[in-house]
């Protein structure tokens, strides 16, 4: 531990430097920070940063019905699981309207312009509400209504005239008419206590006081397990590797379902836990679940929750021994006294409650002060482009990074002579694999320079700045990967540097390769390949060759070994032993090359390892309980990048990395390269 420099206490006084201090040193911790800085330096400063927080959303649209007027509408952002329709009818039923008389719903759609037309014509002259929900499917149709509106205004409406929109989060709303519409939006719920009470309040209290003691148990399981479901959204990928919309209906649903099965077994006594973890994680909750991993993962949380245990205290928190905290379930309990022990029992909010490493919680506030910050850059005014314009001085530092120290239109792999140096013998699977990745780094080589050197020309005056060009100046400017560059790229979450001199990695290894293309590299960098599924399939083509099997029929089989790939004594592969290749990282535990998958190290969210035979094996159904099914993804924006299984050793039972949503990544942003300093790879 280092002292820190200088008079720290001093920046107790001063609040925006010790804000500074702590975006530069602790960004995971920049939105509570944040949060204080406006409690303290605003005028009312708390009022901003609670807003709302103590209203519901029946108290908040009554507010905002004060604000709205015939021409400024009240513009609902839907999330999962609010149904505003229920907020809008409860407020027409307080000022004493007849729903059925004075609000018109319609649900936007194909041919639905003209009816809601009508409506809002109607509604302009005798004052009645309308309700256009859904806007975002037909968002030629909001021009339309911005200026219908201010018709309206021009013309005058009847006073009691109303008009509310919903819509989910779209780019295609006109800003006219957000910017006349008082906005509201209803988000869940953050943290897990506030979640587990809000779905527990979601049962009324007769619903609960006289239930069997095992259905009040398993009912407080579910809610438990629903706030798991949604509350593991904030921690990206490694929560779910795709947004789900969980909602109350999934829970009310489970619960319906529960008391039916009950109901049916209870001459047996037995509760059917099969039958309900199928119905739950398959149908209500599964039905929302598209990814294969998501699915194993929900499947497994059931799996630890919902068992015979439950009923006997069990520890509610997933492989949580020896980590210092606990949260039980409950003996059977009253409707009030359910609500009291979530709120007074329940530890503070931690990832360890959803079966992950502290680690994820720096990884989520770390993601979140990125975007927030992004979001402040593309807030700030932009100075327009032309044609002549003074170049910038970070768009030349990139040019001369481009063009001199990469040199990447040299580096171009020749496909023509290439393909001379191989003859029937000596192509084979790998040689295909690897030409095909000459030919997309060649095409990508190429739309980078041809749209550097047309931004060049416009610097000289020699072509007209347009959209593309502007584009890419402003990405190049806030170090982002152009969009006109990522539809012919590989996937990825590095910054632009980064992913240029990445770039220069994978053409440095086809270049090693070129030279004598009927040979592979002793090691192969997975993670520098576009396609790495095509060389992995290549390892099984060339068994299949030589042992007369069916493609079909086979796997891949990783087996790590302990030595990294700049050592020399790597072991001789035969042709159906496979290849060496390198370039994984485990995300969300540790590699340890004794013992295999370990607890991650405080603050390290990835670890290197070490070379790992692929090898092909034949297809089996037998289950190794020592072996944790690992998905490998190209990206730690998983959820369209996935590769293959990996089979990684571990002394824990798999569910514990299952739970805690551990992976291999083979592009890790802000990571090196993983070359030694003064290594070089083995040939």
């Amino acid at each position: 531990m280092e002292k820190l420099p200088l008079d720290w206490k001093k920046l107790e006084q001063m609040p925006f430097e010790k804000l500074l201090v702590i975006r530069a040193l602790r960004p995971d911790r920049i939105t509570t920070a944040l949060d204080n800085y406006i409690r303290r330096a605003l005028p009312f400063g708390s009022e901003f940063v609670d807003c709302d927080s103590t209203s519901n959303s029946k108290q908040i649209l009554e507010s905002a019905y004060k604000d709205s007027s015939t021409t400024t509408p009240i513009y609902f952002i839907l999330s999962p699981g609010v149904n505003p329709v229920e907020d809008v009818e409860y407020l027409a039923k307080q000022m004493g309207f007849d729903t059925k008389k004075m609000l018109h719903t319609i649900a936007l759609g194909q041919g639905q312009d003209k009816f809601a037309n009508d409506k809002l014509d109607a509604g302009h002259k005798e004052g009645f509400w309308v309700m256009l929900q859904n806007v975002h499917l037909m968002p030629a149709y909001l021009y339309e209504l911005e200026k219908r509106l201010n018709t309206f205004a021009l013309e005058g409406s009847n006073p009691n005239f109303r008009l509310f929109l919903t819509s989910d989060p779209s780019n295609s709303i006109p800003i006219g008419l957000l910017e006349k519409s008082i906005k509201l939006t209803n988000e869940p719920p953050q943290g897990l206590r506030d979640n587990m009470k809000r779905s527990f309040s979601f049962f009324k209290k007769e619903e609960i006081e006289d239930k069997d003691p095992k259905i009040k148990t398993i009912i407080f399981g579910l809610c438990y397990f629903h706030s798991v479901m949604c509350e593991r959204r904030k921690f990206g990928t490694k929560g779910w590797n795709r947004v789900y919309p969980f909602s109350m209906g999934d829970l009310r649903d489970s619960s319906i379902v529960l008391q039916n099965y009950m109901e049916t077994n209870q001459a047996s006594g037995k509760i059917p836990w099969d039958d309900l973890k199928y119905i739950f994680g398959e149908i209500m909750y599964g039905g929302h679940i598209v990814d294969d991993w998501d699915r194993r993962f929900c499947a497994t949380y059931l799996d630890n929750l919902m068992n015979d245990s439950l009923l006997d205290e069990a520890e509610m928190f997933p492989f949580i021994e020896n980590k210092g905290i606990t949260f039980k379930c409950p003996t059977p309990l009253s409707h009030e006294g359910y609500i009291k022990y979530i709120e007074t029992e329940l530890p503070p909010e931690t990832p360890l409650g959803y079966g992950m490493h502290p680690n994820a919680e720096i990884d989520f506030r770390t993601n979140q002060c990125q975007n927030l910050f992004e979001i402040l850059v593309d807030l700030q005014p932009k100075g327009g482009s032309a044609a002549g314009a003074v170049e910038d001085t970070k768009v030349k530092e990139y040019f001369e990074l481009v063009l001199n120290t990469l040199g990447l239109e040299g580096l171009k792999v020749n496909i023509e002579d290439l393909v001379q140096k191989l003859d029937d013998s000596t192509r084979g699977p790998y040689q295909n694999a690897f030409i095909q990745e000459c030919e997309k780094l060649n095409v990508l080589i190429n739309g980078i320079m041809r749209s550097l050197g047309d931004l060049d020309l416009a610097y000289k005056g020699e072509l007209t700045m347009n959209e593309a060009m502007e584009t890419l100046e402003d990405n190049i400017r806030l170090d982002r990967v152009p969009p006109q560059w990522k539809k012919i790229a590989y996937p990825s979450e590095r910054p632009l540097v980064s992913w240029t001199e990445n770039i220069k990695a994978r053409i440095d290894q086809m270049n090693m390769w070129k030279d004598d293309p009927a040979k592979i590299p002793k090691v192969v960098f997975i993670n520098r390949l576009i396609n790495p599924s095509s060389f992995l399939t290549a390892i099984k083509q060339v068994y299949c060759r030589e042992t007369q099997q069916e493609l079909n029929k086979t796997a891949i089989q990783t087996d790590v070994l302990k030595k990294m790939y700049w050592e020399a004594d790597l072991p001789e592969l035969r042709k159906t032993d496979g290849a060496l290749v390198f370039g994984f990282q485990v995300e969300g535990a540790r590699w340890d090359t004794n013992t295999g998958l370990e607890e991650s190290l405080p603050k390290t969210s990835f670890s290197i390892v070490p070379v790992v035979n692929c090898r092909t094996v034949m297809l089996t159904d037998k289950e190794d309980k020592t072996v944790y099914q690992c998905p490998v993804y190209k990206t730690i924006d998983r959820m369209m990048t996935y590769v293959f299984p990996a089979q990684l050793k571990t002394k824990y039972p798999a569910a514990k990395w299952v739970i805690a949503g551990v992976a291999m990544v083979l592009d890790v942003p802000g990571a090196s390269d993983l070359f030694a300093p003064g290594k070089e790879p083995v040939n």
